[in-house]
């Protein structure tokens, strides 16, 4: 059956959340487990301005949550299965299939 109207828009606007360096940067750091912002600032290598609207539109579309303990604020990825996805787009990624056998996954 295929897939409605809104299901189709809520992962566009998760894929759209990801369609960045420092987006997927900050999603691979979190693979490993929650970061404060502050390291997720020094790991993208920009103001907190610029990471701050990154983590927002990623907590918006699903992909992230949030934790404040005392001033700093915590993010982790909703869904481990992050890394499963972004594993078959790596097999996509490296070069074009010739053929038309099943290239991954």
């Amino acid at each position: 059956m295929p897939a409605t109207k809104d299901t189709i828009t809520r992962r566009a606007a998760v894929i759209k959340a990801l369609a960045h360096p420092s987006r997927l940067l900050i999603a691979e750091a979190l693979m490993d487990g929650e970061l404060c912002v502050c390291d997720l600032k020094d790991l993208v290598g920009a103001d907190m301005s610029t990471v701050s609207k990154h983590l927002t539109l990623m907590r918006e579309s699903g992909v992230l949550v949030c934790e404040k303990r005392g001033l700093n604020i915590y993010y982790r990825l909703v869904c481990d299965c992050l890394g499963d996805f972004l594993r078959c787009v790596d097999k996509l990624a490296r070069k074009p299939v010739k053929t038309k056998t099943k290239a991954c996954c």
